[in-house]
C-alpha cells in the first residue's frame, strides 16, 4: 500500500430498484490518513488496498467500529454506530488516490470533502464527475430514481399524500448533507452539494455557489459564483452578478475573484481578479473585452484587452458615461503600468 492514502468515509444511501447507487450521505470522511490507519481501520475486511467501495451489513459494520475505537477515531465510531441496524444500503468509500471518481460512492465523497472544507475547490480531481452522477428526482422522500418516480408519485398519491419534487438534477443541495459551521443560507437549494463556503460567508436569496467553487469566507453572495469559481476573504459579489466558470465558456483560464473585491450588481467577469478590485454595477469583463488604461494622473496609458490585467490587484473597471468605453483606474503611473503589463511579454 503507497505511503500517502487519499480518502476514506462510511456513508449511507439510497439506490434504485436495480441496485444503483443514487447517493450518499458521509457523516464524518477522513483526509489524508496514513496507510498504517487504513489497513488498521479495514483488518478483517476484504480490502485490495485500492479504491474500493465496500458494502457494510451489520456484522462488517461491527467489525469496522471494533477498528476504529482501537485507532481512537471517536467521531468515526459515533458516527458509524448511528449506521448500525439501518435498512438503507451502507458503504465504505475508500480512494488510495486522488483520481478521477469511477463510482457514485466516490463522486459523492469527493463533494462531500470540498462542503466539509477539507480540500478547496480545484484540490481534488473531479475529472469525468458527471458520468458517474446518476440524475435523479429529489424529494421530500429523499432520492428516486426517474424512471421510478411515475410509480412512485400514484402511490403517494393513492394513499392522500403529496411526493414532492424539489429538483430533477444529478447534485442535490449542499444543507442536506453538510451545513458547515459560521454560515448563512437564505435559500438552500441555491447551493449545491461539492460547494466550499468559508466561515463568515452569507448567500442570500438571490445568490448562488455551484460545485467546485465557493469563497474563504467573510463574503456576502447576492450573484452567482460559478463551478471552479473561488473568491477570497472579504469580497462580495453585487445582486445579479456573475462569474464566469470554465463550464460556460471560461476556457482554461481559470476565473478567481482576490480578497476585498467587489463586482457590483448585475456586472460580472470572465478574467481573475486580483485583491482590492472592483467592477462596477452593469459591467460584464471578459477575456477579450478592450479596455482603455487610465493611470493615477488620470491619463491614458493605452488600450489592452482585459485578459492582460488577470490577476493584478487595485483596479477599478468602469464604464465611461459619455463615450461608452470600458475604463480600467489603476494606482499606477503609466509608465510602471506599461513596465508592468510588458514585463513577460
Amino acid at each position: 500500500m503507497s505511503k500517502d492514502f487519499f480518502s476514506y468515509a462510511v456513508g449511507v444511501g439510497s439506490k434504485n430498484a436495480n441496485g444503483q447507487w443514487l447517493e450518499v450521505f458521509y457523516p464524518a470522511p477522513v483526509l489524508n490518513p496514513t496507510a498504517a490507519q487504513v489497513s488498521a481501520l479495514t483488518k478483517g475486511l476484504n480490502y485490495n488496498n485500492a479504491k474500493q467501495d465496500i458494502e457494510l451489513d451489520d456484522q462488517a459494520l461491527s467489525s469496522l467500529i471494533e477498528n476504529a475505537e482501537a485507532l481512537g477515531l471517536s467521531e468515526q465510531v459515533n458516527a458509524y454506530k448511528a449506521l448500525l441496524g439501518s435498512k438503507q444500503p451502507r458503504v465504505l468509500c475508500l480512494l488510495n488516490e486522488d483520481s478521477a471518481a469511477a463510482s457514485t460512492p466516490e463522486a459523492y465523497l469527493k463533494l462531500h470533502l470540498l462542503s466539509h472544507r477539507l480540500v478547496k475547490p480545484h484540490g481534488t480531481d473531479l475529472t469525468g464527475i458527471f458520468a458517474v452522477l446518476p440524475n435523479v428526482a429529489w424529494t421530500n422522500q429523499g432520492a428516486i430514481d426517474l424512471a421510478e418516480l411515475p410509480a412512485r408519485q400514484l402511490e403517494a398519491r393513492a394513499k392522500g399524500e403529496l411526493l414532492q419534487v424539489t429538483s430533477v438534477d444529478k447534485f442535490p443541495k449542499m444543507a442536506d448533507y453538510v451545513v458547515p459551521s459560521g454560515v448563512r443560507i437564505a435559500a438552500t437549494s441555491r447551493v449545491r452539494l461539492g460547494a466550499y463556503l468559508g466561515e463568515g460567508t452569507t448567500v442570500m436569496h438571490e445568490g448562488f455557489c455551484n460545485f467546485n467553487a465557493g469563497t474563504a469566507g467573510t463574503s456576502m453572495v447576492e450573484g452567482r459564483i460559478s463551478a471552479g469559481v473561488f473568491v477570497g476573504k472579504g469580497s462580495d459579489l453585487g445582486g445579479g452578478c456573475s462569474t464566469m466558470g470554465t463550464l460556460s465558456g471560461g476556457g482554461n483560464m481559470v476565473i478567481s475573484v482576490g480578497e476585498e473585491s467587489l463586482i457590483g450588481a448585475n456586472a460580472g467577469t470572465g478574467i481573475p481578479l486580483g485583491d482590492r478590485c472592483t467592477i462596477e454595477s452593469g459591467l460584464y469583463i471578459t477575456a477579450g473585452t478592450k479596455v482603455i488604461l487610465i493611470d493615477e494622473n488620470k491619463q491614458q496609458a493605452g488600450t489592452i484587452k482585459a485578459r492582460e490585467l488577470a490577476g493584478k490587484s487595485d483596479l477599478l473597471f468602469r464604464r465611461n458615461s459619455i463615450s461608452g468605453a470600458i475604463e480600467c483606474l489603476t494606482n499606477k503611473t503609466a509608465i510602471a503600468l506599461n513596465e508592468e503589463l510588458h514585463a513577460h511579454n
